[in-house]
This record gives structure tokens, sequence and C-alpha cells, in this order.
């Protein structure tokens, strides 16, 4: 890291089932190997570092939420902890990004093209997601404009699995040579670890929470040495909906429209 201004920390176990199936890789990498990384960055006098979290470090019910929950905290403690260094240190936490490995969509479209089954863990599932495009105005935008130890957190659409589901089916089984009834949906169950909904923060997190157009920032906690200050340009917010349960939810024309823009409706190359 030497001579580096911004770090951008994105190493991670980010599946849910692989943690849970061995906790003990899931610490090492997500919890010491990040540790690790911020000592390095203050050692070596970055400006700026950005770790990238999960939204399932809200109030975790899974291993890989609670590695990532205490990365955040890891993050923001860097902010003093590294003791009369210029550093700023924040976090943001992701929903699920559009296309990115190992991830539903992807799955989905594999499957259509096998001619089903589509296979939903629970009809009641949703879920937050983000395109790249939202990644990186997140991760950039928390590079800017932190003063050190903010979780950023973009605005996102929420969509219920089913819905996204049915019009992946409506869309791609044609172009496989399917009509859309032959692509049967097979509910397996949940997986290891796995929630129904996801929250974007907690209650309590709320409260520090200021907002700008694209994006949430949550200070971190006051203390006896230093009462935060929000970022240039958000303000304090009024309405919050936290979880993807509450949260509007995109029509499926309205996912079809979404993923068509972002190229995510390609069929796969025989």
């Amino acid at each position: 890291m030497a001579g580096v201004d911004v770090v951008f920390h994105t190493a991670a176990m980010k599946h849910v089932d692989i943690c849970e199936y061995n906790p003990f890789e899931a610490v090492k990498t997500n919890a010491l190997g990040l540790q690790n990384v911020v000592d390095t960055a203050i050692d070596a006098n970055v400006d700026r570092f950005v770790f990238t979290s999960s939204d399932k470090a809200v109030d975790p019910a899974n291993t890989m939420g609670t590695t990532k929950l205490l990365g955040e905290k890891l993050v923001t403690a860097g902010n003093t902890y590294s003791g009369g260094s210029d550093i700023d240190l924040a976090s943001v936490r992701f929903g699920n990004v559009i296309k990115s490995s190992q991830s539903v969509i992807p799955l989905f479209t594999e499957q259509i093209a096998e001619g089903g089954p589509v296979t939903l863990t629970d009809e009641r599932m949703t879920r937050f997601f983000l395109t790249y495009e939202d990644v990186f105005d997140l991760v950039t935008g928390a590079a800017k404009k932190t003063t050190g130890g903010e979780v950023f957190v973009y605005k996102m659409p929420a969509i219920r699995i089913p819905d996204l589901a049915d019009a992946m089916i409506e869309t791609l089984a044609p172009q496989y040579g399917y009509g859309p009834s032959d692509i049967e949906i097979e509910v397996i169950g949940p997986r290891p670890g796995e929630t129904f909904h996801e929250e974007i923060m907690t209650n309590r997190e709320s409260l520090r929470a200021y907002e700008n157009g694209s994006m949430y920032a949550i200070l971190p906690e006051a203390t006896e040495t230093r009462t935060p200050d929000p970022p240039e340009g958000f303000e304090k917010v009024d309405d919050i909906v936290l979880s993807s349960k509450d949260a509007e939810k995109l029509s499926k024309s309205e996912i079809v429209s979404l993923l068509e823009t972002k190229d995510s409706l390609e069929t796969i190359n025989e």
C-alpha cells in the first residue's frame, strides 16, 4: 500500500451458506483479514479507506452477517485506533448486486435455459438490489464524502423474489424455445442461515442517519472524545423504510425494465 491514496477493501467470504459451513474461515477472512488490511493502511499513511460490508450485517442472523458487522465495528474504531494518522475509514453496505457471481439472476437464467425448474427457497423472500453502477457510485461517494467512521447505504429498490422469477421466465423462456408455462417453479426451502427479508439499518442506527439524493450515511455513535458531524451535503432523515419486507416493491414490468437496462436478461451462449 506504499504510495496508495485510497483503499477499497472488497475481499471476503460473502456467501451465507459457505460461511455457515465453515465459520472458522469466515472469521479468518472477514474479521482477522480485514484487521490486517486496516493496520497496513494506517501504517502506510493511506488517505481514505472504504470497507464493503453487507445489509446482512443489520441484526445479523448468520455467520456471514455477523462477521460483516464486526468488520464495520473494526473500520469505525480504526479512526481513533489510527492515532495521529489522517486516514478516514468508512464502510458501505451492499444489497444484492445484479449479475454478481453465484447470485440469483445468473442462477435463474441458467435454470430457464435448461427448461427449469426455477428454484425458490421460499415464496416470502424479498431482497434489495443494486446495479454495478450503483455500487460504483456508493463506494466512490463514500470515499469522497466520509469524515471517518460512517456506514453508507445506497437507496435500493426492493423486489419480491417470486416476481423476479416470473418476470425472468416470461422474458427468457421464449428465447430458449420454451413457453413460459413450460418452466415450473419449485420451492426448495431456505438455505442454512438464510433470512426472508433484508434490512438496511437498525432502528437505533436510523436515529443517527442522514441522507442525500442517492444514499444514507449512518454516523458513528458519539463518545466522550468525539461528536461526529454529518458529511457535506447530507441532511437528517425523518422517515426510512428499514426492511425489504416493508419497502415498495418493483412490479414485474419494472423488474424487466431494470434488468434489460442493465443487460441482465442476456441469454446464455450455446
